[in-house]
């Protein structure tokens, strides 16, 4: 017999991973991840870091706050970004090293044999 408690958190572990994981599937999403990781920035600073209009950053930021990465705080007319979590630096380090990995990986897979 399933234990059903155990079934309904790991359900909501993946339904969760599922969202940060399309939260994630953005190149633009992932920079303003990796800036954050370096500490708050500001919406015009992130603005400008990637040359995107206003309405693609305030896009951006709002998908990353759904998927609950980024958190935001209002200081007079700015508004900063931080990471929620800490764990969602690992996580993006994680994930760019093993792609590091997989690109080394192929590179020598196509290289030449030597005689």
């Amino acid at each position: 017999m399933a234990d059903t408690s155990r079934t309904t958190a790991d359900d909501e572990i993946f339904e969760r991973q599922a969202q940060i994981c399309k939260a994630f599937a953005h190149p633009g999403r992932l920079r303003i991840l990796d800036l954050l990781g370096k500490g708050e920035r500001g919406v015009s600073e992130l603005q400008d870091a990637l040359g995107i209009s206003k309405t693609s950053i305030s896009q951006q930021i709002s998908i990353l706050k759904s998927a609950g990465v980024l958190v935001t705080r209002r200081n007079g007319k700015q508004i900063y970004c931080s990471l929620a979590i800490p764990e969602v630096k690992q996580a993006c380090q994680l994930i760019r090293g093993v792609l590091r990995a997989q690109i080394a990986n192929s590179h020598r897979l196509t290289q030449p044999l030597q005689e």
